[in-house]
C-alpha cells in the first residue's frame, strides 16, 4: 500500500497536468526509498521500478505499457488497472508471502550504481531522435532563468575541459 504522501504527490502531479510517467515516478521513488531503508530488498533496479509501476496502476495512474513489453507484463498491467477501479482489499496471506520473499533479497538493487546502470540501459533502447526531443522539451519547461543558469554552467564546464586538455 502506497504511503499517503506518495498518493498526495501523484495527485498534485496529475492536477498540474504532468504526464502519467511523472505521476508513476513518485511510486517508483517510494519503492527505492523502501529498499534503501531496508524494509525489503529487490533482485534488480528493474524490479524496484516494476513494483513502483504496479502500485501506481493500482492507485489509478494510467501508465501505458510499452509496445515491446511481454504478454505477461501487459496482462499484469491490465490486472493492476482493473484493481484500481474495484478497490478490492489485498489478500493478507499473499501480501505477507510476497513481503517475506522480498525481505530475502538484497538491497543492492536500489544502489546508485544499480539505478545508474538501469537508466543507461533504458536510455540506450531509445532512439537518438526520441532522446533529443525529450531534452528539447526539458529545456522548454525549464523557463528562461533555468535555461540561463544551465548555459552558464555549460560554459564553465567547457572552459574547465579546455583547461584540462591544455595541461
Amino acid at each position: 500500500m502506497p504511503e499517503r504522501k506518495t498518493l498526495a504527490r501523484a495527485e498534485r502531479d496529475k492536477k498540474q497536468g504532468k504526464s502519467a510517467s511523472t505521476q508513476a515516478g513518485e511510486f517508483v521513488r517510494e519503492q527505492i526509498d523502501h529498499v534503501r531503508e531496508g524494509k525489503h530488498g529487490v533482485r534488480s533496479a528493474k524490479q524496484a521500478v516494476a513494483i513502483g509501476l504496479s502500485e501506481a496502476r493500482r492507485s489509478g495512474v494510467k501508465v501505458p505499457t510499452k509496445s515491446t513489453a511481454s504478454k505477461t507484463t501487459k496482462k499484469k498491467a491490465k490486472q493492476d488497472e482493473a484493481k484500481a477501479g474495484r478497490g478490492a482489499t489485498k489478500s493478507a496471506k499473499r501480501s505477507a508471502a510476497s513481503t517475506r520473499a522480498l525481505k530475502r533479497e538484497s538491497t543492492a538493487g536500489a544502489s546508485k550504481r544499480a539505478l545508474s546502470g538501469q537508466a543507461k540501459t533504458a536510455a540506450r533502447k531509445r532512439t537518438s531522435t526520441d532522446r533529443s526531443a525529450a531534452a528539447r522539451k526539458a529545456a522548454q519547461t525549464k523557463g528562461a532563468a533555468g535555461r540561463s543558469a544551465a548555459a552558464r554552467k555549460a560554459a564553465r564546464t567547457r572552459a574547465a575541459n579546455r583547461q584540462a586538455q591544455a595541461r
